[in-house]
């Protein structure tokens, strides 16, 4: 049976989408447009929360999360905090299909498993990202009488103050967040995939839900795929991505199944509570998405589109 090809992605994947449905088609597989979609994102310099030019983490390094799950299968692949590789999406593929006894690498073990496969190393810290970060390092108007919670020049005492950094950072303004992409092809398999460099001056090692099945990520081809963005730590708490794809395997609409996600995730007490979003795409094409603010947007492409068409998010 052949369906009709569709990809869909969060805020900012507007870079990569067209790409992804070019290739869809033209026969194209769900698993290619997916990462030729999301490395395109990732090569992105304007945007500071995927691949090159992400924000560092409170020890200055850019460290990258991604994964890939393929519907019809659920075989999985990922990689979290990865540092010096530009393209994590394509390390997670490789990971489910070339060392298929492992879904999940992270750290060193992702990084030389990237270099024995031939991955090109980079320079992911961007003068930009740089200049961004320098300025979050800046002394704040704030004070808290009794703390020291400023970093300051030296090693010691800026491991001693990295904790209380992490708490008081915030995201720069304008768009920030995982990048999720989800796509159907012809064949009718749909694959999920998401990139990401984080929550910007997390502690160094934190992965957050992206690389994790179930959480930033889910894809069963029986009811469909989910992706997450935003806060990761209240997506792995309820296995958000995994919660949507349930509800629509109960029938729920694909934006009520988003919503459904997000009020449980809202239930959660989180002194660093933070928007939580999410999106899904079935079987049959049907998609939509959630979040927690309005005027929350995603994109959709099908063979008949020129250009990304933008969809509201149905908010919390």
């Amino acid at each position: 049976m052949t369906t009709r090809p569709i990809i869909i992605g969060s805020e900012r994947s507007e870079v990569g989408l067209p790409a992804g449905m070019d290739l869809l088609r033209h026969g194209g597989s769900a698993l290619d447009a997916v990462e030729a979609a999301l490395r395109l994102c990732e090569d992105n310099l304007e945007d500071h929360y995927v691949g090159t030019g992400g924000l560092p983490n409170a020890r200055g390094e850019v460290e990258l999360d991604a994964s890939v799950m393929i519907g019809s299968s659920r075989a999985f692949g990922a990689v979290g905090a990865v540092r010096g590789f530009p393209h994590p999406i394509s390390i997670a593929r490789a990971v489910f299909e070339r060392l298929p006894q492992h879904c999940l690498l992270v750290g060193s073990g992702a990084e030389l498993f990237a270099e024995e496969q031939g991955f090109e190393r980079a320079e992911l810290l961007t003068d930009e990202a740089k200049r961004l970060f320098r300025e979050s390092l800046a002394p704040s108007d704030e004070s808290v009488e009794g703390e020291k919670t400023v970093a300051a020049r030296g090693d010691d005492r800026y491991r001693v103050t990295a904790i209380e950094l992490v708490k008081r950072f915030r995201p720069h303004d304008g768009p920030w967040g995982t990048i999720n992409v989800i796509a159907l092809d012809e064949s009718g398999e749909m694959v999920v995939g998401v990139s990401t460099s984080g929550y910007p001056w997390k502690y160094p090692g934190r992965v957050g839900d992206s690389a994790l099945p179930g959480t930033g990520i889910y894809c069963d081809l029986r009811y469909g795929g989910a992706a997450c963005t935003g806060r990761g730590e209240m997506s792995m708490r309820v296995t958000g991505a995994r919660m949507v794809v349930d509800a629509l395997a109960r029938g729920e609409a694909p934006s009520q199944a988003c919503r459904l996600m997000l009020a449980e995730a809202a239930t959660l007490p989180d002194a660093y509570a933070a928007e939580l979003r999410t999106l899904c795409l079935t079987p049959v094409g049907q998609h939509g998405g959630a979040a927690g603010q309005r005027g929350s947007t995603y994109n959709v492409m099908t063979t008949a589109s020129t250009v990304p068409e933008v969809f509201p998010r149905t908010p919390l």
